[in-house]
């Protein structure tokens, strides 16, 4: 497996540095042996859930106060990364948790909100979002959901698609509308815990790739919640899951990175190990220039996904970086592992090496969290203001 490239490195401060080596080891010990069954089994192993927290990996952000790790968006981008290059599909499970559900807490939630659910979710309790529905995926804000007051309560029913950490998830940020003649200003976000009356997972889909990761339909039926479960103000629900979608792509990015590593990780060692014509297929020209091709873009991607980084770290306007960090690494990924693919020949196509499953996992970068027309969109608007 190939090291971090020296300008990668320049970037990083000595504690990232710490935490990407950490991290990293982690994910090639405990994760890498599952990863095969896991993909067979489309189950998400109890045991690497367990690993994820106890490595403190599901509260990054969460500062130490609150049973968290204290650290900044970028080392969960660190994190995220570098589980991907040994599975994707476990990479979205701690993505989610930290750019999504944690974020919006911290940046949304009220103290007694905050001291609640930032503990558990950073020691035990899994978190998931969600926004979309069958007939609300780009148009995110054509929810159906509603929740209707009721003495000091709501009561929110409607069914949410493709919620991602939905079977294990002990609490779902759940967006529903309080005013449809409102329209989209009447979208409210409710702390939904998975023990609530009404509440039931319906059908898991059946994917393509990050097969361990659960995809499931959440299904709300007059499920009871206090009012003091809306994060945020009452109609604002919408800003939430802008900005923590926008925080969100970048994660998305760093996973695709991760991804389109690892696939060139796997393509440079069977380069130099598989013979052709009494030589290794690394000696030939031809072979050389592909791997430095894919080299070059994991590289121009995964800087991409840093600086976006650090811009949201620093206070500063990230939307249009994002955007374009999360089309650009979607792009990469793909191209990335359909080229190890090919490297791989025959072997390729195979189960039983990585790069197939790497093949699988990268189609999704272009689709969650803001589809690669949508990120287009963004870019494009933002150049035209």
């Amino acid at each position: 497996m190939s090291e971090t490239s020296p300008s990668a490195l320049t970037v990083l401060q000595e504690h990232e540095l710490v935490l990407q080596q950490e991290v990293r080891r982690f994910a090639d010990e405990q994760i890498r042996p599952l990863v095969h069954d896991a993909d067979q089994q489309a189950k998400l192993p109890e045991e690497a859930l367990k690993a994820l927290f106890e490595m403190g990996l599901m509260g990054v952000e969460i500062p130490e106060e609150l049973g968290g790790a204290g650290m900044e968006f970028f080392s969960a981008a660190l994190v995220i990364e570098e589980l991907a290059r040994v599975d994707p599909a476990v990479a979205v499970v701690a993505d989610v948790q930290n750019t999504l559900i944690n974020n919006i807490l911290l940046l949304k939630g009220n103290d007694a909100q905050k001291k609640e659910w930032c503990p558990r979710l950073a020691e035990n309790t899994v978190g998931a979002f969600a926004l979309s529905e069958a007939d609300a995926g780009s148009d995110a804000f054509a929810l159906k959901a509603r929740a209707v007051a009721d003495g000091d309560d709501y009561k929110i029913s409607g069914n949410k698609m493709w919620i991602t950490n939905g079977i294990e998830a002990g609490l779902y940020i759940v967006f529903a509308n309080i005013d449809p003649d409102a329209g989209y200003k009447g979208i409210t976000a409710f702390l939904v815990p998975r023990d609530a009356a009404g509440l039931t997972i319906g059908k898991k889909e059946d994917k393509l790739g990050i097969r361990a990761s659960s995809t499931v339909e959440l299904i709300l039926e007059d499920v009871r919640v206090p009012r003091s479960a809306i994060i945020g103000e009452p109609g604002k629900g919408y800003k939430i899951a802008i900005e923590a979608l926008n925080e969100g792509r970048i994660g998305i990015g760093a996973q695709m990175v991760g991804l389109a590593q690892g696939a060139l990780d796997a393509a440079v060692s069977y380069a130099k190990e598989r013979k052709q014509f009494g030589r290794s297929i690394s000696e030939f020209q031809g072979v050389q220039f592909a791997l430095a091709e894919m080299a070059i873009e994991v590289e121009a991607a995964r800087l991409m996904v840093y600086n976006a980084c650090r811009l949201r770290d620093g206070g500063k306007p990230f939307v249009q970086q994002a955007a374009m960090a999360k089309w650009f690494t979607a792009e990469v990924a793909e191209r990335t592992a359909s080229r190890a693919v090919d490297l791989f020949g025959g072997y390729g196509f195979s189960k039983d090496y990585p790069v197939e499953k790497f093949y699988r996992d990268a189609k999704i970068g272009k689709i969650y969290e803001g589809t690669a027309f949508m990120q287009l969109n963004t870019v494009a608007k933002n150049l035209l203001k």
